[in-house]
């Protein structure tokens, strides 16, 4: 396919790894050539980079298949699923999982990612409901709108926070951008 041809979301091989699409903007800057713009994610290692193809380049798209999957375990260098539907296992490594790892959590249900029948990573839900184990006190006449403080999730991932949340509460967290969403009701 020709660079005219990326779409959001499609997976290319590119540089010999797979990267997913994030967003793409076609430029046609006065009289120069056609070209585009991609903001691509590495789904081996989770950096998110921007490249410009002219519009001409050809492009290799990647054919992903994805899988309900429930996540069992890590045994320290593997993390193990289980395939809902045929009870299947498969192991993807730390390397494979990169940022991702640190959200599993038994019995959580995702999408594992395969291609050429090797699992390569995996989905995760676009919103998570985690509990905060520690941060600051709220300071008195803090309001919605003043900064926000660091929380410490546990999962030991840190998000920032408006200072009305407290140790113990649940809340909504985007766990691509590891970005607070909202209180969990």
């Amino acid at each position: 396919m020709q660079a005219n041809d990326i779409r959001r979301g499609i997976v290319i091989v590119f540089n010999g790894d797979l990267c997913k699409v994030m967003e793409f903007n076609h430029h046609t800057p006065g009289n120069l050539r056609a070209m585009v713009q991609a903001k691509l994610r590495n789904m081996r290692t989770g950096n998110q980079f921007e490249h410009r193809f002219r519009s001409q380049d050809e492009i290799t798209q990647a054919y992903i298949n994805q899988h309900e999957m429930e996540y069992l375990y890590s045994d320290g260098h593997a993390h193990h699923f289980m395939n809902t539907e045929n009870y299947e296992q498969v192991e993807i490594s730390e390397d494979d999982l990169g940022e991702s790892a640190a959200w599993l959590n038994p019995g959580v249900k995702l999408q594992v990612q395969f291609f050429e029948e090797k699992p390569i990573g995996i989905e995760l839900p676009k919103t998570l409901r985690v509990r905060i184990a520690e941060t600051e006190p709220q300071v008195r006449g803090a309001t919605a709108s003043a900064s926000y403080k660091p929380a410490k999730l546990e999962n030991g991932v840190t998000v920032l926070v408006p200072p009305f949340v407290s140790e113990g509460e649940e809340i909504i967290v985007d766990p691509s951008e590891n970005r607070y969403l909202e209180r969990a009701k």
